[in-house]
């Protein structure tokens, strides 16, 4: 016999907060521009210590609500402090300099899961 486990307080990861950015670039921006942009987003959490997680993807949703937006990253902080260090950072200001031009509209949504 075995005793069932139970969940505590103790056992659930601390809440991160995440930092969700969608792109919709211009009809002008290039392919090779886009995987620009990409490459420099990628590049982000080797010259930021707040990053402590990073994804992206591209749309592939069915339902077609995506309003144009193609591109999606997740960037993870440990906190809000994280973020908030994280957005005058040079080298986010550097990477901004680099997308802003490129971009028709961007969508910003941070979140803590669950709260």
């Amino acid at each position: 016999m075995f005793a069932a486990a139970s969940a505590t307080a103790q056992d659930k990861p601390a809440p991160h907060l995440q930092h969700v950015v969608l792109f919709k670039f211009k009809d002008t921006v290039t392919k090779a521009q886009v995987q620009e942009v990409v490459d420099a987003f990628a590049a982000l959490p080797k010259k930021i210590d707040a990053i402590t997680g990073f994804e992206w993807g591209t749309d592939v949703s069915v339902e077609m609500r995506a309003e144009g937006f193609t591109h999606c990253f997740i960037v993870t902080f440990k906190d809000a402090k994280g973020r908030d260090e994280y957005l005058p950072h040079p080298a986010h200001e550097e990477f901004k300099k680099l997308v802003g031009p490129r971009l028709d509209k961007v969508l910003v949504f941070d979140f803590v899961a669950g709260k």
